[in-house]
């Protein structure tokens, strides 16, 4: 394991601690939710916590499945205690978030929204300069007419790119749409540049996550760090 997985294993292990029996535990996607998930799992094994979880992508659900967590959905739980998540991009004080470099945005608001609390997990590499100077947003829009989407996204921003798969082809999600990675630079108002981006026709949603999360767990080499939201 490398230095930075391990700053993400600590401050996953510090999130999960929070998780009480009976909860319904929204399970995120990317490696540092994956630790998270591995660390719920070993709570069920070991210590018989009586969880449910509601995961955030298909790879997600194979995951929880194998490691024995029962998992539940929105048609039997109108909300979810407590989702714990990682972040791409994190902005202090407000702690907006730029999410979706995985993939998963949709699925990912979908659970954040809908939770009583957003505990998010990052090491510090997250939170060295203002939101959008170092990753791009991610946008998921509707597979047809998805060049005409991008042409608007791209009137918005310094360059808006389709994603690619690994092996050539075009990324698909989840919910079978696309992802146009947009490049913004710092961004200084992200609900605006937000509501912009959703204005769009076949925009879908956005990997800008504003006033969603509550809490952030960050692991540096000095020790964890916990921001809370303070506007």
């Amino acid at each position: 394991m490398t230095s930075q997985d391990e700053l993400k294993r600590q401050a996953a292990e510090h999130a999960v601690a929070e998780i009480r029996d009976g909860m319904v535990v929204g399970l995120g996607t990317g490696s540092t939710a994956k630790l998270a998930v591995d660390a719920i799992g070993r709570r069920v094994r070991e210590e018989g916590i009586r969880i449910l979880g509601i995961p955030t992508s298909e790879r997600t659900a194979a995951q929880a499945a194998g490691l024995g967590i029962p998992l539940t959905d929105f048609g039997a739980h109108d909300s979810i205690d407590l989702t714990i998540d990682g972040a791409d991009a994190v902005e202090r004080g407000t702690l907006a978030l730029i999410k979706g470099l995985g993939g998963a945005l949709l699925r990912e608001k979908i659970v954040a929204s809908s939770s009583r609390q957003m505990t998010v997990i990052v090491d510090e590499s997250k939170l060295r300069g203002p939101l959008g100077s170092f990753c791009p947003v991610p946008v998921e829009v509707t597979r047809f007419g998805w060049q005409a989407t991008r042409r608007k996204l791209a009137g918005l921003c310094r360059m808006a790119v389709l994603r690619m798969a690994a092996g050539g082809e075009t990324f698909v999600t989840d919910g079978g749409n696309h992802i146009v990675d947009c490049d913004f630079g710092p961004i200084a108002d992200a609900a605006a540049v937000e509501r912009s981006l959703k204005s769009i026709a076949g925009v879908v949603e956005t990997g800008l996550f504003v006033a969603i999360a509550t809490k952030v767990i960050v692991a540096s080499s000095g020790g964890i760090e916990v921001l809370n939201r303070t506007s």
